[in-house]
C-alpha cells in the first residue's frame, strides 16, 4: 500500500510539473546593469513569454555572442527586457531577437524599441521571434510582416528541405554554398510577406519536403528583410535545432545579417 501511494504521488507530481517550454509570462521592470564601455554592441535577447525553445537557446546565444566577437563588436545576452529603454538601447547597434516569443515588451519598452528602429538600429529576428504568439501590431507589421500558421508535426516535424536563394547578391546571402538542404522545423505563414512590402531573400522548395496540405504555401519564404523601415530588419524562420547554429551556411547568414543590420 505504501509503495502504491508513493507511485501515485510521484505520478501526480509528474503530471502537475510545469512544462519548461511554457514558462509563466513575466514583464521586467528593473533594467539590468550593463558592462562598462559598451558601444555599437549587439544585444542578444531570448526572452520567452510564449513557447520557449529550451533545446537551442543556450547554444544559439553562445554562437551569436561568438559571432559578434568575430565581427569586433561587444555583445550582451539577456532575458531582462527592461533593457529596452532609450538610455540603454543607445549602447547597441543591433538587437538580435533569438526565438524571443510572446508579447515580451511592455508598452513603454515597445515605444523605446520603436524609437531604436526609427533612428536606424538594426534588428535580426530568429525563428520563434516570428511565431503567432506576438500580437502587438507594430511588431507584427514591422519586424515580421506576415502571420505564422504552423509547422509539420509528428515524424514530419524535422525534415531536410532545399533552400532556394532568390537574392544571391544581397549581403546577407553572400558566401552561401548551394545546394543546401538543412534539417529544420519548417514554419508556414498565412501569406507571402512580399505581398506586404518585405523582400524575400530565400525560400523553401516545397517539392523537397512534406509540408502537408494545410501548410503548403507554394511560394514559401524562409528569410526576408523589411526595406520600408529606416532600420535594417531581417527575419529568418530557420533555427529550431541547436545543430542549425553550427551549420556553416547558417552561421554565415547570421554573421552577414548582424554585420548588415549594424551597418
Amino acid at each position: 500500500m505504501h509503495r502504491m501511494l508513493v507511485m501515485v504521488a510521484l505520478l501526480t507530481m509528474a503530471q502537475s510539473a510545469p512544462d519548461p517550454h511554457l514558462p509563466t509570462a513575466t514583464f521586467d521592470a528593473t533594467p539590468p546593469v550593463l558592462p562598462t564601455g559598451l558601444r555599437h554592441a549587439v544585444l542578444i535577447v531570448s526572452k520567452t513569454n510564449g513557447w520557449r525553445h529550451i533545446e537551442h537557446i543556450p547554444h544559439s546565444n553562445a554562437v551569436l555572442a561568438d559571432i559578434a566577437h568575430s565581427l569586433g563588436r561587444p555583445s550582451y545576452v539577456t532575458e531582462n527586457t527592461a533593457v529596452f529603454n532609450d538610455d540603454q538601447l543607445r549602447h547597441f547597434a543591433v538587437v538580435v531577437l533569438n526565438s524571443a516569443s510572446g508579447d515580451f515588451l511592455t508598452s513603454d519598452q515597445q515605444a523605446a524599441f520603436r524609437r531604436f528602429v526609427a533612428r536606424g538600429g538594426g534588428v535580426v529576428a530568429l525563428h520563434a521571434a516570428g511565431d503567432d504568439s506576438h500580437t502587438q501590431a507594430w511588431y507584427k507589421d514591422t519586424i515580421i510582416g506576415t502571420k505564422f500558421i504552423g509547422h509539420p508535426g509528428g515524424t514530419d516535424q524535422f525534415q531536410p528541405a532545399r533552400i532556394i536563394v532568390d537574392r544571391p547578391h544581397h549581403p546577407i546571402m553572400a558566401g552561401i554554398k548551394l545546394p543546401w538542404s538543412p534539417v529544420d522545423e519548417w514554419y508556414s505563414f498565412d501569406a507571402n510577406p512580399a505581398a506586404r512590402g518585405m523582400t524575400v531573400l530565400a525560400r523553401i522548395d516545397e517539392a523537397s519536403y512534406r509540408p502537408g496540405t494545410r501548410l503548403a504555401m507554394g511560394m514559401h519564404p524562409v528569410i526576408w528583410i523589411n526595406p520600408a523601415s529606416n532600420a535594417r530588419i531581417m527575419y529568418s524562420a530557420l533555427g529550431h535545432l541547436p545543430a542549425s547554429y553550427d551549420d556553416p551556411n547558417y552561421r554565415r547568414i547570421l554573421v552577414n545579417a548582424i554585420r548588415w543590420a549594424g551597418k
